[in-house]
């Protein structure tokens, strides 16, 4: 999917149609949904033409190759719409960030926990970031894994811990999900 000027473009799937089918012969199902069996490439255009209709590849790789005669247009108009649907229905998970350092006193901790919760229950994933600053990245190990682990136990009834406390550079980072 690539982006347009009006957001990303759909790239809708190309079958091939009436006189673009170079197969000799194809398996040909009707309009109404019939099976008409394996007939020649011209037979089947015929019969597509005498309804008003077109000849459509249903199954390429079929032995012959499946072909339906219907109305092309509202065929891609279906399979437009049946992807919109699918996209609305797709679930995105978004990851949301508490940044905190080392003494951030326990009202706002608290404050943070309660914003933290907020994210849960909207399904989100929660990064949560202690930064230390220049000296302070001696307590990481005490001060800031204690620190994660009270955030942690507060938050055990509504999250799951996706990554457990870790350093990464002069930060120390968990990950929470929603249970």
């Amino acid at each position: 999917m690539r982006k347009g000027r009006s957001g990303p473009v759909q790239r809708e799937v190309k079958a091939l149609t009436n006189e673009g089918i170079r197969f000799p012969r194809v398996r040909l199902i009707d309009h109404d949904g019939k099976q008409r069996g394996v007939l020649s490439i011209e037979e089947a255009r015929e019969i597509a033409y005498n309804a008003g209709l077109d000849l459509v590849v249903v199954s390429e790789n079929a032995d012959p190759p499946v072909c339906r005669v219907m109305n092309y247009d509202k065929f891609r108009y279906e399979q437009k719409k049946k992807s919109q649907e699918a996209k609305k229905k797709q679930a995105t998970v978004e990851t949301k960030e508490i940044k905190f350092r080392p003494k951030t006193e326990e009202h706002d901790l608290n404050f943070k926990i309660k914003n933290i919760k907020k994210f849960l229950a909207a399904k989100h994933k929660v990064k949560l970031t202690m930064r230390f600053r220049g000296r302070e990245i001696v307590y990481c190990e005490t001060i800031g894994v204690d620190a994660m682990n009270k955030i942690a136990a507060s938050l055990e009834e509504d999250a799951v811990i996706l990554q457990p406390p870790k350093m990464e550079g002069r930060q120390l980072v968990m990950f929470v999900g929603p249970k």
